[in-house]
């Protein structure tokens, strides 16, 4: 069972990929985020595409520009999520047939994006913005944009993202920190999905 939720590791370097990316997927988080200034995030996606391709969605974080983004595509990439709403970057990544979640904190963010082609909406920073702010972007954006909250999540906050409307949640320092092994990430990943489930039943 896939559940709406994102792994975002940062920092992660391609000898620990692999490693890491079945605690995750075993836990049941299958969308996985490499950000692109992690050490040599490009490898670390393909290892990751070429051992779990099809068990996860794998793709990039911190995407700012379209060269960045065939970049991603060609090391079997299948999502682009940024910081930012920079319609070359969404324009370029739904091109090339990958998910785009472009970084939006007001409302004409949003629209750009979507005007743009966005797949779906990256409410950042997550913890400024709030389940309040998202809740009143929901009311203005059409009813079946998908806003995914990003930054400062974990599994105390989530109930509250569910309640407020948000499709899904990217999980950065909770999830995953430099360093951390395997089994310390399982452990987390777990617990998550546990939250995320309770929350979501």
């Amino acid at each position: 069972m896939s559940r709406p939720l994102i792994a975002i590791l940062r920092g992660l370097t391609p000898a620990e990929a692999p490693a890491i990316a079945q605690a995750l997927i075993v836990a049941g988080i299958t969308r996985l985020e490499v950000p692109l200034n992690s050490p040599d995030p490009l490898e670390s996606i393909a290892v990751m595409v070429r051992e779990f391709g099809d068990r996860a969605r794998i793709g990039a974080g911190t995407v700012l520009h379209p060269d960045q983004v065939a970049a991603v595509a060609d090391a079997g990439g299948r999502m682009v999520l940024s910081p930012n709403c920079d319609p070359a970057v969404i324009r370029a990544t739904v091109a090339a047939g990958m998910d785009s979640f472009p970084g939006v904190m007001t409302p004409t963010e949003a629209f750009a994006a979507l005007a743009a082609g966005a797949t779906a909406l990256k409410l950042f920073p997550g913890e400024l913005i709030g389940p309040a702010g998202l809740r009143a972007m929901r009311a203005v954006l059409p009813q079946d944009t998908a806003l995914w909250a990003v930054g400062g999540v974990s599994a105390a906050t989530m109930g509250d993202w569910y309640q407020a409307g948000a499709a899904g949640l990217g999980i950065g320092s909770a999830l995953y920190r430099p360093g951390d092994d395997a089994d310390t990430v399982s452990e987390r990943a777990r617990a998550l999905v546990v939250a995320w489930d309770e929350v979501a039943a």
